[in-house]
């Protein structure tokens, strides 16, 4: 068995990994937790990336491309490997894979707790990745998301506010809607609802 306090390989750490009680995520060749595991989710994150599970699933229903939660992981480098909230992965199924192989998609629901390492580094280990065309990062306590999309070999950033917002996902046949991501979300008292 490897050793966790060593750098491993991306098979190595997936060895690990299946005889362990919560999931992990590999960064830099070390197993750190899956920030998951030790805060847990609220109520809002856990909504939020149902909702968005929930469009996307009714979408791309036929398409070849489904959305997985983070129970699969990402490959971002030669040894990090990340679990996205929701990643919408293009390619056929393999059976007793855990791992994303052909993702298109990304989303990160933002945390208080999480919000630096998702806001700031993620994104810019998710924009390596040749197959992935969007990053959207989505608020919790107000209702805003921010979309990284790959336009060539560069990335463009768009931000959306209020509950009329609509993010537009061409190269997957999809969008976001802000209201379909924050159906029964409940905001931050007295923070006033940006609308257009």
């Amino acid at each position: 068995m490897a050793d966790p306090t060593r750098p491993m390989t991306p098979d190595a750490f997936f060895a690990w990994q299946a005889a362990q009680d919560g999931l992990y995520e590999l960064v830099d060749g070390v197993p750190v937790p899956h920030v998951k595991m030790t805060t847990g989710a609220s109520a809002q994150h856990d909504r939020a990336i149902v909702n968005i599970i929930a469009t996307l699933h009714a979408q791309l229903r036929g398409s070849g491309c489904r959305p997985t939660t983070d129970d699969l992981a990402l490959r971002t480098s030669i040894a990090t490997i990340r679990r996205p909230d929701v990643t919408v992965e293009c390619s056929e199924l393999v059976r007793d894979t855990y791992e994303n192989r052909l993702p298109r998609l990304v989303v990160e629901v933002l945390s208080p707790s999480t919000t630096n390492i998702d806001r700031f580094r993620k994104p810019d280990e998710y924009r390596r990745h040749p197959s992935l065309a969007y990053i959207p990062l989505v608020e919790t306590r107000f209702p805003s998301a921010v979309l990284y999309r790959r336009e060539g070999d560069a990335w463009a950033e768009e931000s959306f506010e209020g509950l009329d917002a609509v993010i537009a996902l061409p190269a997957i046949g999809a969008q976001l809607a802000l209201a379909d991501i924050y159906e029964n979300v409940s905001f931050e008292p007295g923070r006033p609802i940006p609308t257009r």
